[in-house]
C-alpha cells in the first residue's frame, strides 16, 4: 500500500531536493557516505573558505540531513539520512570518495585533527 503525502511531505522533500542541487553540498554528503568528515578536511577538499564550508553544513544540519559531534576542538559530521529514503536514493547514485577525490584533482586528505581517520 502507498504512503499518503500532504502538501508538507512535498514542500519538504522539494526543500531536502533543493539543497542537494548544490554541487558543493551534493558531494559532501556522497563522501559522508562512507565516513565521518571534519570541517578542515572539507576546506582542504573543496578549497574554500572554512566559513564557506560551515555555512553548507549549517544549511545540512538545518535540515536534519547531517548530525554533528565536537570532537576536542574539532566538530565531526555524518549523514543523518536514516529517515530520508530520497536522500538515500540519490546518494546510491553519487561517486565515492577516491572519485571525487580524482574528480576535484585531490590527493587523499592528510589529517587536520586529532582524529585519525
Amino acid at each position: 500500500m502507498e504512503e499518503a503525502f500532504d502538501i508538507a511531505d512535498v514542500t519538504e522533500l522539494a526543500d531536502d531536493l533543493k539543497l542537494l542541487g548544490d554541487r558543493t553540498r551534493l558531494l559532501m554528503l556522497a563522501l559522508l557516505k562512507e565516513r565521518e568528515w571534519c570541517v578542515c578536511e572539507f576546506v582542504e577538499i573543496f578549497d574554500i573558505s572554512q566559513p564557506a564550508i560551515s555555512q553548507h553544513l549549517r544549511r545540512l544540519r538545518s535540515k536534519g540531513i547531517v548530525k554533528e559531534q565536537k570532537k576536542g576542538q574539532w566538530v565531526h559530521y555524518s549523514l543523518n539520512i536514516e529517515d530520508k529514503p530520497h536522500i538515500q536514493a540519490v546518494l546510491q547514485l553519487t561517486p565515492d570518495t577516491p572519485a571525487i577525490l580524482a574528480m576535484l584533482n585531490r590527493t587523499p586528505v592528510t589529517v587536520c585533527c586529532e582524529i585519525l581517520h
